[in-house]
């Protein structure tokens, strides 16, 4: 059960919404008008490695792909 986040057309608010079945909001929580959309989220999840750097695909190589730097937390890619 996914939690979507959508917007407002007429009031300008976000708002969250724990999607049952495939239902969808009717209408906004603030206002009650029903010009919701839903909103494109993303993502909150970082991993760090153990000297608190970012880890991803290219920390995994020998270098940086933006210098010759051996770990991004030097340059700040």
């Amino acid at each position: 059960m996914p939690i979507y986040e959508y917007h407002c057309k007429a009031c300008g608010q976000n708002f969250e919404h724990l999607v049952l079945g495939g239902s969808e909001p009717s209408h906004c929580p603030h206002c009650d008008d029903t010009q919701v959309c839903r909103m494109m989220s993303a993502c909150g999840f970082v991993s760090k490695g153990s000297g608190g750097e970012t880890v991803g695909k290219s920390a995994s190589s020998s270098s940086c792909t933006g210098c010759t730097a051996s770990s991004c937390a030097s340059c700040g890619h």
